[in-house]
C-alpha cells in the first residue's frame, strides 16, 4: 500500500499513523465517557439512587478511563508498558518511604494542633507527662510550644539556678497521661 502513495508522503507516514491513532484513542474514549455518564444518569432516574452516588461513579470512570487512554496512546508513541510500570512502581516505593519518614514530623505538627484547639496544657503551667497511671515521668513548667516540641522547664531547677529544658515531642501528649497543676505558685508567667 506504501507504494501506491506519493514519494513525499512517505517521511510523513511515521508521524501521520501514529497521531491518527491518538486521535482514534481520545475520540473514542470521550465517546465512552459520554455514554457512561448517559448510563449512569438514566440508572439514576430509574432507580431512584442518590445523586453523591452517581457523581462518585462518574468520577471513578472517568478515572479508569483516563488512565487507560493515557496508557494506550503513550504505547501508540513508542513507550513500553514495561517502562512505565517500572517508573511507576519506583515512584511509588520512593513515596512511600518519603511518606513513612515524614510520618513523626506531620503527626508532631497535627498534635500541636490539637494542643492549641483541646487545650489539655497552657502555657506556663506545672505539667508531668506520665508513663503509665501513677509511674512519675516527665515533669516541668511548660515554657514554649512550637510545631514539633513542647518545652518543660525541669521541675527541679525552677526557681534555682542552672536551669535544665527537656524538649517533648508534641506527639507524646496524646499518647500518655498528662497530670496538671493549677495552682498560682506554679502558673507564673514569665
Amino acid at each position: 500500500m506504501k507504494e501506491r502513495l506519493p514519494v513525499w508522503i512517505h517521511d510523513w507516514l511515521d508521524v501521520l499513523v501514529p497521531a491518527a491513532q491518538v486521535l482514534l484513542i481520545l475520540l473514542a474514549t470521550r465517546l465512552v465517557q459520554l455514554l457512561a455518564r448517559r448510563l449512569i444518569r438514566r440508572a439514576v432516574e430509574r432507580y431512584d439512587l442518590p445523586p453523591e452516588l452517581a457523581m462518585g461513579m462518574r468520577r471513578a470512570l472517568n478515572f479508569l478511563l483516563l488512565v487507560a487512554a493515557t496508557l494506550l496512546v503513550l504505547e501508540r508513541l513508542g513507550v513500553s508498558a514495561t517502562v512505565l510500570w517500572t517508573a511507576f512502581t519506583g515512584f511509588a516505593t520512593v513515596a512511600a518511604v518519603a511518606f513513612f519518614a515524614a510520618w513523626s514530623v506531620l503527626s508532631n505538627i497535627f498534635c500541636t494542633f490539637l494542643i492549641f484547639i483541646t487545650r489539655p496544657f497552657r502555657l506556663y503551667e506545672m505539667i508531668e507527662l506520665l508513663e503509665n497511671g501513677e509511674k512519675p515521668g516527665l515533669k516541668g513548667k511548660v515554657v514554649d510550644i512550637n510545631l514539633l516540641y513542647t518545652t518543660l522547664q525541669d521541675a527541679d531547677h525552677i526557681d534555682g539556678g542552672g536551669a535544665t529544658s527537656i524538649q517533648v515531642p508534641n506527639s507524646w501528649f496524646f499518647q500518655r497521661g498528662i497530670r496538671r497543676w493549677r495552682g498560682t505558685h506554679h502558673a507564673i508567667g514569665p
